[in-house]
């Protein structure tokens, strides 16, 4: 699985000043972590999640004699509280602070007001809702403290067209009909939903379930002011998954139970669902198989209750995906969690218009990291929030972290021009002509089909010679001229999975000896193409490495294998 440095420091050249990773860790006395981020008006990025605040011993000499009256002494405004992080766009953190709320809390989720505030949804430790109104700055306008007498949790706080926002979540069922939000059923838990105007007045709350344990995910709300909610449905020997459409003033327009699983069949968890730029609606889910594997599932229907594609994403290792956005060309963004036995990273997964993964990136470091939330910022990039967690650590920190449109980590650069447009700029012609493509991570990669190799083949044919003498030429005078910025140019061999006859050990052996010889290839005709003070200065940064088959090219879930016989090219810097 792909580890991430973070915070790994560039150097300074003429038309890019010191560039970093844009990553921050907030560290926080015992577990920490973010579960929801938007994008400010300023353009900057705000998370919320939780933190725990702890009371100092102010008086270290008074002796208790009983254990409640010192936790009484100690549980007032401190523990876990919902917790605010604001970061601009140099990745620096601007703005922190913690509710202090009477009652310990924790943020699920942060939705923008026209006023540049934000509307803050979570829920107390004792069972009740909380949704809080803050103004620029983080400052308490008003909190709001709701639900039933009964064990209530929030899990999605959505804004609405009117400017005011809807809760979701569940409740312990009241078990007394005469509750006027009691809608049917009286299981172990309903679905509850409340609707708040723009200046926080509650319009309605309603519960909603059969007999059984009903739980409240998600609800976006749809163009014509309805509103979709998604929940699910647990008996012992049942589960189900259910797509529900309500008026705007929470009355049932229809009930659809998408997924019916029996006790002994895999298991189904939906996550998140959006509102596309055709006004259908995407949910994500997490589909286990028959071995309790998790993997990914991605379901589109219209406002009509048709199921328009259900797509399942099966990946190498156990994913999910937590939450998922839509740029505005139409392709999608969804973060989550990718694991092994002894590892969780955060996963970042674009897919296109048709819900197929395109690609698919891993951060993170050896222990627990995920990501629970993104947001598209205007320019297209992605901020990400979720949890990080220290090599030889046990607690979970806040982290916010900002993806590029392709999923890699973005730069921070104190500079609009940088290393990532020099490099675009220099090869616009082969870009514009489809032969290359350069990604913000420095990776150049051929696109002209001419340049990939053949089944077997590792010698350079006449064509790729020519091509290959162009670009060299062109990329070492670049290189040398800023060679005070550069560390590394990687030239990586790839193959695709196939080797007839053999089993997977001689497949991955005999791919990467071949994936080798593509490699030193490619570096031999960039090496000899320059001059000689130019190949004293390239001796001492180039590096020939193989991948075999490890990184090959997927198109809507099958391996591309042609486009997977290929070198690419990767710039490190400094």
């Amino acid at each position: 699985m792909k580890l991430l440095l973070l915070f790994f420091t560039l150097f300074t050249l003429s038309f890019a000043k010191t560039t970093t990773d844009f990553s921050v860790i907030v560290h926080k006395p015992f577990n920490a972590a973010l579960f929801d981020i938007t994008e400010d008006h300023d353009r900057t990025i705000t998370a919320v999640g939780f933190s725990n605040e702890f009371k100092q011993n102010a008086n270290p000499s008074k002796a208790y004699t009983n254990a409640f009256d010192y936790l009484a002494s100690v549980s007032n405004k401190y523990g876990a509280q919902m917790s605010l992080v604001k970061v601009d766009n140099q990745a620096k953190i601007i703005l922190q602070k913690a509710a202090k709320l009477s009652r310990f809390n924790k943020a699920v989720a942060v939705v923008k007001t026209p006023t540049n505030g934000y509307f803050i949804g979570g829920y107390t430790m004792d069972g009740s809702l909380l949704v809080a109104k803050l103004d620029a700055n983080a400052n308490i306008l008003y909190s709001k403290i709701f639900g039933t007498k009964n064990y209530d949790r929030m899990s999605s706080l959505i804004l609405l067209s009117d400017g005011g926002v809807l809760a979701v979540g569940s409740s312990f069922t009241s078990r007394a009909t005469t509750d006027n939000m009691f809608q049917t059923g009286l299981g172990n838990n309903d679905i509850f939903i409340t609707r708040f105007s723009k200046d926080g007045h509650i319009l309605w709350s309603k519960k909603y379930g059969t007999r059984f344990d009903d739980n409240g995910i998600d609800a976006v709300e749809a163009q014509d002011g309805s509103l979709l909610v998604v929940s699910t449905m647990a008996s012992q020997r049942q589960r189900e998954v259910t797509f529900m459409r309500l008026t705007e003033n929470g009355n049932r327009i229809w009930l659809n139970q998408f997924i019916k699983n029996s006790h002994n069949e895999n298991l189904v968890i939906p996550k998140k669902i959006i509102r596309l730029r055709d006004n259908s609606f995407v949910v994500t889910l997490i589909q286990y198989n028959q071995v309790q594997k998790e993997h990914i599932r991605l379901v589109k229907f219209d406002l009509y209750n048709n199921i328009l594609a259900d797509k399942e994403i099966s990946t190498t290792y156990p994913s999910g995906l937590l939450d998922i956005k839509e740029f505005s060309n139409g392709m999608l963004m969804g973060v989550g969690y990718v694991k092994d036995k002894y590892n969780t990273d955060g996963l970042a997964m674009l897919l296109d218009s048709d819900l197929s993964m395109l690609k698919q990136e891993h951060y993170g470091g050896d222990n627990f990291d995920i990501f629970y939330a993104l947001d598209i910022l205007h320019n297209s990039q992605v901020a990400v929030a979720g949890i990080h967690t220290d090599d030889y650590s046990q607690e979970g920190n806040m982290w916010i972290l900002k993806l590029n449109h392709d999923a890699t980590i973005a730069q921070v650069s104190t500079k609009a021009g940088n290393f990532y447009d020099a490099l675009c700029k220099l090869f616009a012609k082969e870009i514009k002509n489809g032969q290359l493509t350069i990604q913000e991570d420095l990776t150049i990669e051929f696109s002209d089909k001419a340049l990939y190799f053949k089944v077997g083949a590792y010698k350079l044919t006449q064509e790729q010679k020519r091509f290959l003498s162009q670009i060299a030429k062109k990329l070492g005078s670049f290189l040398y001229a800023n060679k005070d910025l550069v560390s590394t140019l990687q030239i990586n061999g790839h193959t695709s999975s196939e080797w007839k006859n053999v089993n997977f050990e001689n497949r991955y052996l005999k791919n990467e000896d071949l994936s080798m010889k593509r490699s030193f290839s490619v570096l031999r005709e960039i090496f000899t193409t320059q001059d000689a003070r130019k190949q004293k200065w390239l001796s001492k940064i180039l590096r020939g490495s193989a991948y075999s088959f490890s990184k090959t090219v997927m198109q809507n879930g099958i391996e591309n294998k042609k486009r997977s016989r290929r070198v690419t090219l990767k710039v490190l810097l400094n």
